[in-house]
């Protein structure tokens, strides 16, 4: 655990919180002081996080929670605040495997059903659970929701249509939340990160480019890094520290934006 503990006190719920994103996101808010509850669908990989951050001298709960259902999810929330008495931050990482979504295609090689399984799945999860703490960190006048997203918001490469909808309209919805909510004390913001090459989801990625070009997946990789300003991709921490930065009491005046901690693959 670190020293500096900005988050001492703070009650956060992660989303996603058994995946590779919601785990470091999640070790980290509670590495800065925050009592971390963890939701997803698997117990198993949930259950491992929480044992990490507990042997690391942190306190974490898990709890089997469906994103998609809102009254599970409203439900959940609802658990947290009367066990703790608040609910100060919010993240949420779930997604569907590229499989599902065709990542990698071209737009007009889409089916409607794969274009529309982000939109489906990423986007209506995030607002299901962005709109659950809203409505707690309202009534109490204080909270963070943040979002996350990835660099095809901003298109920068092709067969990134369907993910990359998704993206932009979790962006639009964090500037229209913090529109809403500011004046009762709720911040809304987001993290752009991009190829967190640690991630399942960029592993599935770099085996797929790999099949695709005949190289390996380490070659895939490097050249995903090159796509960056910084010729590195970003790793889950690194993902995971910006979203601890805009959750603490530094980024107090930031809302309303997002975060470009994509190594430069894209610019705003």
């Amino acid at each position: 655990m670190t020293t500096s503990l900005f988050l001492d006190g703070k009650h956060a719920a992660v989303f996603g919180g058994g995946g590779s994103i919601g785990a470091a996101v999640a070790k980290e808010l509670a590495a800065q002081g925050a009592e971390v509850f963890l939701a997803g669908r698997s117990a198993a990989s949930m259950n491992l996080v929480a044992k990490q951050i507990e042997d690391a001298g942190g306190v974490a709960h898990a709890r089997v929670v469906d994103a998609l259902d809102a009254s599970a999810v409203d439900a959940f929330v609802a658990s947290v605040v009367h066990e703790t008495g608040s609910l100060d931050i919010e993240f949420n990482a779930t997604g569907p495997r590229i499989s599902e979504y065709g990542n990698g295609k071209a737009a007009l090689d889409l089916t409607i059903e794969e274009f529309l399984t982000p939109v489906n799945t990423v986007l209506r999860s995030s607002f299901i659970t962005a709109r659950a703490a809203a409505r707690q960190m309202r009534k109490q006048g204080s909270g963070v929701i943040i979002f996350v997203t990835g660099s095809p918001a901003r298109p920068h490469d092709p067969g990134t249509s369907g993910i990359g909808a998704a993206f932009g309209a979790i962006e639009n919805l964090t500037r229209s939340m913090a529109l809403e909510l500011g004046a009762a004390g709720v911040r809304v913001v987001c993290v752009r990160t991009a190829a967190n090459s640690d991630s399942r989801t960029i592993q599935d990625t770099t085996d797929a480019m790999a099949k695709l070009m005949s190289i390996t997946p380490q070659q895939a990789d490097a050249a995903l890094a090159q796509m960056t300003m910084l010729k590195v991709s970003p790793q889950t921490t690194d993902t995971a520290k910006a979203a601890g930065f805009l959750a603490s009491e530094a980024a107090r005046m930031i809302t309303g934006a997002v975060l470009n901690a994509s190594a430069g693959a894209v610019t705003d």
